[in-house]
C-alpha cells in the first residue's frame, strides 16, 4: 500500500531541523546541537505544521542568548543567502525558516523594538516569506507597520516587495486576522500593481480577491482606474483581473464578467447532458455536455459540486473552474471532464450517499445532475 504523503513531515523533519542547528551553531558556538535537534524532533509526531513552527521558535528561545536583539542577530547571521531574484514567480522558500520570524513576532512585537523588528522581517522574508508574522505588527503598530510597507514597495527585492501585498491581505489562509478595515492596505496596491514580478501582481490580485468578497464595488473601481492608467503591461494586466475577480465572476457578478469580457447567460443552453450515475470513492466522477448560443458569446464555465456531510445532507458546495469558450452562432460546444473523488481528504473528507453537480455558465446555473457516491 502507497503511504500517504505528509505535508508537515515533509517540510519540516529531523535532517531539516538538525541542519538548521548547524548553521546557528556555526554563527553562536554555544548552541547546544544535539540537545536542540532532540527537543525539536521528539515532540514531532504528536504536533501538526503549524504546531511544529511554534514549537521550534520555543525551542529557539530556550537556547538562544536571552537578550532578544542578540538571539534575533544569531538567526539572520545563520540564514542563507537570499532566494533567486533571478526567478519572478513560485519561489516561496524553506518553511523550515518559518520559526524565524515566528520568533520575532512573538519576542519582538513591541514599541522598543518595532525598527529593529520591522528590519529583521525584511531579510527573513527574502529566505521565507513573513507573511503570517508582519500582521502581529500590522495589528499592534498599524500606523507605524503601514508606513514601512509603503516604503518597501519600492524595495529592489521582489520578496519584500510581495510581502506588503501578501502579509496585508484580508483573509490570509492560516494566519490571524487584521484588525484594521479591510481597505486600509489599497495604497499598497496602488504602488504594487504595475511591477514587473508576477509573484507580486499575483499577491496584489490574491489580496483584491478577499477584499472582492465584501467590497465587490470598490475592487472593480480600482481594476478600472489601474486599467486606464496605463503603467501595467496589457497582458499582465489581464492576468491581475482575471484573478482577482476569479470569486466574482464564479457569483456571476454583472460587472465583473463584463470588465473580463464575457457576456450575459441570456440564450445560452445546455443540453446532451451525460454522466456517470455511481462513482467508487477514489475514482473519478466523468460527466460531459454541450454549450450553445443563439448569438456569439464569450462564455465561462465553471461547475459546482454539492457534497455529502456525515448527516446525509447536501450541505458543502465547492465551485470548480472548466473552461474559458467563444461561442458562434448555433454551433455547440463540447465539454468533457473528469473529477478525482480522492479518499482522505483533509481540506473536505468526502462522505458516501447522493451528490449534485451544477453546470454554471456566465455564473448562471443552466443544468445539473446527480450522482451516486460509492464507500
Amino acid at each position: 500500500m502507497e503511504e500517504k504523503f505528509s505535508l508537515k513531515d515533509h517540510l519540516f523533519n529531523q535532517p531539516k531541523v538538525a541542519q538548521l542547528a548547524k548553521d546557528l551553531a556555526r554563527v553562536y558556538p554555544a548552541f547546544r546541537e544535539k540537545a536542540f535537534v532532540d527537543e525539536v524532533a521528539t515532540a514531532f509526531p504528536v504536533l501538526e505544521l503549524k504546531q511544529r513552527i511554534a514549537h521550534i521558535r520555543t525551542c529557539l528561545h530556550t537556547h538562544l542568548p536571552p537578550t532578544y536583539q542578540e538571539a534575533v542577530k544569531v538567526l539572520l547571521n545563520a540564514l542563507p543567502a537570499p532566494l533567486d531574484e533571478s526567478r519572478s514567480d513560485k519561489d516561496f522558500g524553506d518553511f523550515i525558516y518559518a520559526p524565524f520570524s515566528d520568533y520575532v513576532a512573538h519576542y519582538g512585537c513591541t514599541r522598543q523594538e518595532l525598527a529593529f523588528s520591522l528590519a529583521a522581517l525584511r531579510e527573513i522574508t527574502k529566505r521565507f516569506s513573513a507573511e503570517d508574522a508582519i500582521r502581529y505588527f500590522i495589528n499592534a503598530f498599524p500606523e507605524e507597520t503601514l508606513a514601512t510597507l509603503l516604503t518597501w514597495t519600492q524595495d529592489p527585492n521582489y520578496h519584500v516587495r510581495r510581502l506588503c501585498s501578501e502579509g496585508s491581505r484580508p483573509m490570509l489562509p492560516w494566519s490571524q486576522k487584521l484588525s484594521w478595515p479591510p481597505e486600509t492596505a489599497l495604497p499598497i496596491l496602488d504602488r504594487l500593481f504595475a511591477d514587473p514580478t508576477r509573484y507580486v501582481t499575483r499577491s496584489v490580485a490574491n489580496h483584491l480577491n478577499d477584499l472582492a468578497k465584501r467590497m465587490p464595488d470598490l475592487v472593480l473601481n480600482r481594476l478600472n482606474i489601474w486599467s486606464e492608467m496605463g503603467k501595467q503591461d496589457a497582458a499582465e494586466m489581464a492576468f491581475l483581473q482575471k484573478h482577482a475577480l476569479r470569486t466574482l465572476v464564479k457569483t456571476g457578478h454583472p460587472a465583473a464578467l463584463t470588465l473580463l469580457g464575457f457576456g450575459d447567460h441570456q440564450d445560452i443552453s445546455v443540453t446532451e447532458v451525460n454522466h456517470d450515475a455511481s462513482v467508487q470513492m477514489g475514482n473519478a466522477l466523468s460527466f460531459g455536455f454541450e454549450v450553445s448560443a443563439n448569438s456569439p458569446k464569450t462564455i465561462s464555465i465553471d461547475y459546482v459540486m454539492h457534497f455529502q456531510n456525515k448527516q446525509g445532507n447536501l450541505a458543502g458546495k465547492k465551485v470548480y473552474k472548466l473552461r474559458v469558450a467563444h461561442l458562434t452562432t448555433n454551433r455547440p460546444l463540447i465539454v468533457e471532464k473528469k473529477h478525482l473523488l480522492r479518499r482522505n481528504m483533509t481540506t473536505r473528507p468526502l462522505f458516501p450517499g447522493t451528490h449534485k453537480v451544477e453546470i454554471q455558465v456566465n455564473g448562471a446555473i443552466l443544468a445539473h445532475f446527480f450522482f451516486e457516491l460509492l464507500p
